[in-house]
């Protein structure tokens, strides 16, 4: 683990634009690591108390599925945040997460970024309109997802006839 610099965060498509004093603060709060293939990042309704932005590498996230076992359900990429429930009480996960190789990435020490927040308010705005922009796109890609597969099914049962 190396500590970020507010130069390096800025790099990240996530922090694009944000304020130099804004980053600054995020720096403070973050480091980046590397994980290799197949880290458990965080376990479906663990404590949630970080959050990373990808630099490179995928993880995987996914739900344990009662009788069938964990499910993959979307996969995070370059570019890309991983989690939000650091910032929504109670704090759990509402899902898992993986690596599917090497993966570097900037994590953020959560209660120490909520903190910057809500001493700069400003700060905490940005983050959230970020964050509802991140939420918005994945709700809606889940949405597309959903009725894929509802059309799949649709096309492969047959049709009923009535009497």
């Amino acid at each position: 683990m190396t500590e970020a610099t507010a130069a390096a965060l800025a790099a990240h498509p996530f922090l694009h634009g944000m304020p130099g004093d804004q980053l600054a603060l995020l720096a403070q709060a973050a480091c980046d690591v590397k994980f290799g293939a197949r880290h458990r990042l965080f376990e479906d309704g663990g404590h949630a108390s970080r959050f990373w932005l990808i630099q490179s590498g995928c993880v995987a996230l996914d739900l344990n599925v009662p009788g069938q076992g964990r499910a993959r359900i979307e996969t995070i990429g370059i570019g890309e945040l991983l989690g939000w429930s650091w910032l929504f009480p109670p704090f759990t996960w509402a899902f898992g997460a993986v690596t599917t190789g090497p993966v570097e990435a900037f994590e953020f020490d959560g209660r120490a970024v909520r903190a910057s927040c809500a001493a700069d308010p400003a700060l905490g705005y940005e983050l959230t309109r970020r964050l509802a922009r991140v939420i918005a796109n994945r709700l809606q890609a889940t949405r597309v997802r959903l009725i894929s597969v509802s059309a799949q099914l649709a096309a492969a049962t047959p049709a009923r006839r009535w009497p």
